[in-house]
């Protein structure tokens, strides 16, 4: 036998190789659903928000934001409601979600109002102004919406 002579490998070995590499693809797609999901949670409280805003259900939009004392309803109509600093909403389009600071006890969702329906297209700069940029936190132990600190 020489030098480049190979020789079969035994098959403990394969079996190893096999159960290796199954282990990290399973790791790695767990690590992907977890990146995916990791807000889920938080994304789907706003998009029940949202929804109840735009359909102009503010009582309902009232309750998923689940106030503090201090928050009346007359200052919710006032941020949101038609007539409100961030109204008229007809319609909305996620950005991004993130935790809120090192050790935050929620999450930031990100997101962009539109008083058109349907969210314009990027390239319609006329629209697109009118568009505005919101960041909310939602807890994450009682999923109530507040505006970040």
């Amino acid at each position: 036998m020489g030098l480049l002579d190979s020789t079969e490998e035994h098959p403990y070995s394969k079996l190893r190789r096999y159960i290796i590499t199954t282990a990290v693809f399973l790791i790695l797609i767990a690590l992907s659903l977890w990146w995916l999901l990791r807000y889920h949670q938080e994304k789907v409280t706003v998009h029940h928000f949202l929804d109840a805003v735009v359909a102009g259900n503010m009582e309902e939009a009232y309750r998923i934001w689940k106030p503090a004392p201090s928050y009346t309803f007359k200052d919710f109509l006032d941020d949101w409601g038609p007539e409100g600093y961030y109204g008229p909403v007809h319609s909305y389009h996620y950005e991004d979600a993130e935790k809120l600071g090192k050790g935050g006890s929620g999450a930031v969702i990100v997101f962009e109002v539109s008083p058109y329906s349907p969210f314009p297209d990027a390239n319609d700069e006329i629209k697109q102004s009118k568009t505005k940029e919101i960041r909310l936190v939602v807890e994450f132990n009682n999923q109530s919406i507040s505006f970040p600190p």
